[in-house]
């Protein structure tokens, strides 16, 4: 391929940059969704006049505003990071634009306890009868 520049034109919508946006910062490691700052922004997205933690401005250059809910027990600084690289690649990568300007707001944690297993008799009975209780050990041995 030629490293000539070809004469034209290409326009790049602004749902198109969001979306790339959106992508790399659900991909990221920790956040768990994107967060509204307010209830107008509630209100918009509803209607779907707005996408929910995803602020674009370019009036100079390229100016990106998130607001984040980032996963409990996560280093927030890491994740912020990790978002800030993801954003700047994305872009990079995929439209050949470098952002200007990336504001990252943590809007709040996210705690999801792990679901333990039901311990009790009928799951004791059930692990003997299955030959991983502890009889089946001293049986072996």
């Amino acid at each position: 391929m030629s490293e000539r520049p070809i004469p034209g034109r290409s326009y790049v919508s602004k749902r198109a940059i969001v979306e790339v946006v959106r992508a790399a910062v659900l991909e990221s490691y920790g956040v768990t969704g994107l967060a509204d700052p307010d209830l107008g922004g509630r209100l918009l997205r509803w209607l779907h006049l707005r996408t929910s933690g995803i602020r674009l401005n370019l009036s100079k250059g390229i100016g990106v505003e998130l607001f984040l809910t980032v996963a409990y027990g996560v280093p927030i600084a890491e994740v912020a990071r990790q978002v800030d690289s993801a954003v700047r690649y994305g872009l990079r990568r995929t439209m050949g634009l470098e952002v200007d300007q990336l504001v990252i707001h943590v809007g709040g944690l996210r705690y999801q306890p792990a679901r333990l297993p039901a311990a009790g008799p009928v799951a004791a009975e059930s692990a003997v009868e299955a030959g991983d209780g502890p009889a089946e050990a001293e049986v072996a041995r």
